[in-house]
């Protein structure tokens, strides 16, 4: 199975380390849980990870971007035959495919960026894209366990606000009782 980095990440093959880094950013806070609420993100976080620890690694780059000229050079093929299929078809079937795929969308779009049917020949890079995998799914399971951390801090930093806010609102209304109080005894 292939993964297309550069299309996950919105880069282009000639993409700076620099890129690379605002790009898997960009696309982690797309993709962060808090932003999905309903939602797993956990592959596409997985995925976005992966594509960092390969793209920012010189060698394995440097393989990567074989198997993605090899890659391109079949998507490319590909598509060719993809679209002397379509020439074929007639324009009624056409419009009622788009039409079934229109009223079948939902809000929530899932891109796909693996392929099964195209597979990395480089043993070596392939060791290294599944080491990458895996870190990837223990770097989602660490940013789960920060997160869960977080919101108990954020609760308790909430709880003890609203407390302090309580107290400060009885001590008001003591002081405003006096003072009408003592207004009142003056009259």
């Amino acid at each position: 199975m292939f993964v297309d980095y550069y299309a996950l990440l919105e880069i282009t093959p000639t993409a700076t380390s620099e890129e690379i880094k605002a790009a898997f950013k960009k696309q982690a806070m797309r993709w962060h849980p808090d932003r999905n609420p309903g939602v797993d993100t956990n592959p596409q976080m997985q995925l976005i990870n992966e594509a960092k620890l390969i793209l920012l690694d010189e060698e394995a780059r440097v393989k990567y971007d074989l198997q993605y000229s090899r890659f391109r050079q079949y998507q490319t093929e590909k598509e060719q035959f993809r679209k002397q299929e379509q020439q074929r078809k007639q324009e009624q079937h056409r419009r009622q495919e788009e039409q079934q795929k229109k009223q079948t969308t939902q809000d929530y779009k899932e891109e796909t960026f693996t392929y099964s049917d195209f597979s990395v020949d480089d043993e070596v890079l392939k060791r290294w894209m599944a080491n990458a995998k895996r870190q990837a799914v223990d770097l989602a399971k660490q940013t789960i366990e920060e997160l869960k951390g977080m919101t108990k801090a954020g609760i308790k930093a909430g709880a003890k606000e609203i407390g302090r806010g309580f107290i400060f609102q009885i001590f008001l209304s003591i002081i405003v009782l006096i003072i009408i109080g003592i207004s009142k005894s003056c009259n």
